[in-house]
């Protein structure tokens, strides 16, 4: 064979691999957002991991990951999803709360999103109905907030002499208004007051336990949220501190 016939034939051979890899279908991109911290929600992590598996996806072999964690300021979000959506990721998932999804649901009509939520997400806005999701979005729903009431007769159940109740919520769930409502006919139906705490921050946080120095309760319900799911720790702290028997919702 002569040189030049040589050459050309081995720029074939290499040429041939390198236009089959480029052939093969790229890797799927998963969206991975989160209202807080990796550190805060391990156990919702590996439970996402683990179901990833055993469809057949494992990161980084078959499937690529883009995280996106808020630290637990919610008004980030809008820009962390909209950085999923121009890396053109394969899907959304909008892990823990609905305001990560709602979030996700107005930054693409397209891009398949799927919710891991407490509260209804018909009377959020993120789906049609429950049999008809429809758009690009579906998901869990934990049922959390519809046991508020049942929540506050267990609690005083335990308290039976506590004539004075509390809530905090969160002014930046979605979910807000049905709670607060649903809770103040539970308690209008037992004959006890309940007053609404407001808190969308750490140092809101703060602010509502001191303001029980003010105006004490035998009581406080804290609702459903992921914000609050996120600082447990200081809410536990603050309980304590003010010695005030506090109910926890168990969120991730």
């Amino acid at each position: 064979m002569r040189r030049r016939e040589f050459i050309m034939g081995l720029g074939g051979a290499v040429a041939w691999p390198l236009a089959a890899r480029a052939q093969q279908p790229a890797m799927p991109v998963i969206g991975y957002v989160h209202t807080g911290t990796p550190e805060q929600s391990p156990n919702l992590l590996a439970g996402f991991h683990r179901g990833l598996s055993e469809t057949g996806y494992v990161e980084g072999r078959n499937v690529a990951i883009e995280y996106r964690w808020a630290h637990n300021e919610v008004d980030r979000l809008p820009e962390l999803v909209a950085d999923l959506v121009r890396h053109r990721v394969a899907v959304i998932a909008a892990a823990n709360s609905g305001v990560a999804a709602l979030a996700a649901k107005a930054a693409t009509t397209t891009i398949p999103i799927v919710f891991n939520m407490p509260a209804d997400p018909v009377k959020a806005g993120l789906v049609a109905s429950y049999n008809r999701p429809g758009g690009n979005i579906t998901g869990v729903n934990q049922l959390i907030v519809e046991l508020g009431a049942k929540r506050l007769g267990l609690l005083q159940e335990l308290l039976p002499a506590a004539v004075r109740f509390a809530m905090l919520v969160d002014r930046n769930n979605p979910n807000t208004g049905p709670m607060i409502a649903d809770l103040q006919a539970a308690a209008s139906a037992i004959g006890r007051p309940v007053e609404v705490l407001y808190a969308g921050t750490n140092r809101d946080i703060d602010a509502a336990f001191a303001s029980l120095m003010q105006n004490p309760v035998d009581a406080l319900l804290v609702t459903p949220s992921a914000l609050f799911g996120a600082r447990r720790i200081q809410l536990a702290t603050l309980a304590t501190r003010y010695a005030v028997p506090v109910m926890y919702t168990p969120t991730h």
